[in-house]
């Protein structure tokens, strides 16, 4: 059975990982018959969102004990994952992606990768491991593999912008497609960044996840 590893960033759209998108895709896995597991970097998040008012709150959440409500508990700190025991990567997308596991929701194209996050997909895209990244999760990737690597986040131009100008070469793409960048085993879809429910945004993911698992 294949492994499959994802890296969640909190729970919750605004703050941490889309929760549509990261059940959607555990379930696509499993239904192509592979396994998961999840991991989540043990860190304050930038910040904890009301998600009814959408304002911000007075208080501080950890990035790991958040995402285990995602995964109920099957989940460890990402710096214990160890890439070699897997066969393929996935991120789910939502704010987190762009506010905890990286800073592009502040800092556009002059962003940085947490650490341990960066140190993690890029041994992934040295071990030439498939890898997909969802939603807005892809504005890291010519982060993590360099000029020329191909991408989608839709058809949101100033996003789409800032990737290029990142080295990346960003593709548009509907809502129920992905984007498959041969060379580098590495797959994309925009999911909430276009869907306008969750059927919509499980059809690109389901695809994605199709043929995640197929080349790992």
């Amino acid at each position: 059975m294949k492994k499959i590893a994802v890296i969640l960033s909190g729970s919750g759209v605004f703050d941490g990982a889309e929760i549509h998108e990261a059940v959607l895709s555990l379930l696509a896995i499993e239904q192509e018959g592979a396994s998961w597991h999840c991991f989540a970097p043990n860190m304050d998040q930038h910040h904890v969102i009301n998600h009814l008012t959408g304002e911000e709150m007075a208080e501080t959440r950890n990035v790991l004990i958040e995402a285990a409500r995602i995964a109920r508990g099957q989940i460890d700190d990402l710096a214990m994952l160890d890439p070699s025991q897997y066969d393929a990567l996935l991120l789910p997308g939502g704010f987190g992606a762009a506010k905890n596991l990286s800073d592009f929701a502040f800092k556009g194209s002059e962003c940085s990768i947490h650490p341990e996050v960066k140190r993690v997909c890029q041994q992934f895209a040295e071990e030439e491991k498939p890898a997909g990244y969802l939603c807005i999760a892809p504005a890291m990737i010519p982060l993590i593999y360099g000029p020329g690597a191909k991408g989608t986040i839709g058809t949101d131009p100033d996003t789409s912008k800032a990737f290029n100008q990142m080295g990346g070469e960003h593709i548009k793409c509907p809502v129920d497609d992905f984007v498959l960048d041969q060379k580098r085993r590495l797959l994309t879809t925009p999911a909430y960044m276009l869907a306008g429910s969750v059927s919509e945004a499980a059809e690109g993911i389901n695809k994605l996840v199709r043929e995640l698992v197929k080349i790992a």
